[in-house]
């Protein structure tokens, strides 16, 4: 086994703790269609098994990142207001621009090929309850959540966490079935560009929630674990 990883062996790790601490670890997750948000307390072995992965492939591509991971800080090195920063702007945004026009572009392509065998049907409804589900969970962080964690030194930290895991767990539903609707974001052969775009602007849309979910899941949450516990 490669020494650069101290403490545990990488495989004995979790998902979560990987992505969490390894810069391009979430790349690699995603390259191997490894849940590392969501199910991200399984060990690294037990992922790659439930995923049908080869495990040695997997580790030694995370491996291949212990001596060339670049300049950029790990999220897990942010302290928690820079992190709860970091998600508003990249993520919540990103989420509120992206999903008005991945749900017109879906509506047009199921109405335009609405014959064609590989139709995402389907998709555009899928895609409008991630945006009402999304909208409720993001209103609730950035309006409750997120003030009364940058209060937490304060002692007034007592919102539950749990709600919001299981509403991560809701929105990766989801995500599993933005997947099957759309072959893994595959269009067909001579697809059109809407119907290219679409699936090009999905991809990305999975891509930032998974992440999104990530840094929440992984990084976030857990500081404030303990003292939820003992609310």
């Amino acid at each position: 086994m490669n020494t650069q990883f101290p403490g545990p062996e990488l495989w004995e790790r979790t998902v979560g703790d990987i992505a969490a601490t390894l810069p391009g670890a979430t790349a690699v997750f995603r390259k191997f269609k490894i849940d590392f948000c969501c199910n991200g307390d399984l060990t690294l072995d037990s992922a790659a098994h439930r995923r049908g992965v080869d495990p040695d492939e997997l580790e030694r591509a995370l491996e291949a990142l212990g001596t060339g991971a670049g300049d950029t800080a790990a999220p897990a090195a942010m302290d928690s207001d820079e992190l709860i920063d970091h998600i508003e702007a990249c993520y919540h945004e990103a989420h509120r621009r992206a999903l008005p026009e991945l749900i017109a572009l879906s509506r047009k392509v199921e109405a335009v090929h609405r014959e064609h065998p590989k139709v995402p049907a389907g998709l555009s409804d899928a895609l409008r309850q991630m945006q009402s589900e999304l909208e409720q969970h993001m209103a609730k962080e950035e309006a409750i959540l997120f003030p009364a964690m940058r209060q937490w030194a304060k002692g007034k930290f007592d919102i539950p966490i749990s709600e919001l895991r299981h509403e991560h767990d809701d929105q990766g539903t989801l995500l599993r079935l933005l997947e099957s609707l759309t072959d893994d974001f595959v269009t067909p052969d001579g697809a059109c560009r809407s119907w290219q775009a679409l699936y090009v602007g999905t991809a990305q849309l999975a891509e930032d929630l998974m992440e999104h979910i990530h840094l929440e899941n992984n990084i976030l949450f857990p500081r404030f674990a303990a003292t939820e516990s003992r609310a």
